[in-house]
């Protein structure tokens, strides 16, 4: 008796140890989504999965479109290739130094305050003159009834031309000379400059307005011709 019951209570104990065990095992196995979500091919069901799927990858496709080439970019990279080129090139280096080379020495010779003197003077009187050639100069022109682009921008590139060169003889007077030191020196330079500038804008004015009369005459004789 007391065997039976012994035994019913180790039935009974193992019975509780085991289905906790069996329970938790069919807790943490559930079935697979894709296993319980897959359905057989050729079904209506897996076409329209398909179509949803084909669909859902043309919108990331749109989504996220592939970077366009930047022209400016690769123009810039063939640019810097060729230019690494040519300062590899030992061709490009003698011509360069060939170049420069007059230039160095004429410039070595000229280190001296009266040639920075004269340079200072000759580069104000171009801007002087052809900033007045492009003010009053090109009124007076429009006075005349008389106008030309060519003349213009020729006057704006002696006027840029002429600023650049003021630029670097000032610059280069203040590294190599005693120019830029001597206030004296600055303003007889100033002046003779102005002089120059004015001398110049009255020179291209009479200039630009003999052309214009002679535009005009021609002009008139080409009416004339046609009326005969």
């Amino acid at each position: 008796m007391s065997r039976l019951i012994a035994s019913i209570l180790f039935v009974t104990l193992v019975l509780c140890v085991a289905a906790p065990a069996v329970w938790a095992q069919e807790d943490a196995a559930p079935a697979k989504p894709e296993e319980a979500a897959a359905v057989e091919a050729g079904t209506p069901d897996a076409e329209e999965a398909a179509a949803e799927e084909e669909e859902a990858a043309s919108e990331e496709a749109v989504a996220k479109p592939e970077e366009a080439t930047d022209p400016s970019g690769e123009l810039s990279e063939q640019l810097e290739g060729i230019a690494k080129q040519v300062d590899d090139s030992e061709t490009a280096k003698d011509t360069s130094a060939g170049i420069l080379t007059p230039i160095y020495m004429v410039a070595e010779s000229l280190e001296f305050p009266a040639f920075h003197w004269l340079a200072f003077a000759l580069m104000l009187s171009g801007v002087i003159g052809f900033a007045l050639q492009l003010v009053i100069g090109k009124l007076v022109v429009f006075a005349h009834l008389g106008f030309s682009l060519r003349e213009i921008l020729s006057d704006v590139l002696s006027f840029v031309i002429s600023l650049v060169g003021l630029v670097l003889t000032t610059q280069a007077a203040a590294q190599n000379s005693t120019f830029t030191q001597s206030p004296f020196a600055v303003l007889s330079a100033s002046l003779l400059g102005l002089i120059l500038g004015i001398m110049l804008y009255f020179w291209g004015q009479a200039q630009e307005v003999e052309a214009v009369k002679g535009r005009k005459a021609v002009a008139a004789e080409a009416k004339a011709r046609e009326k005969k």
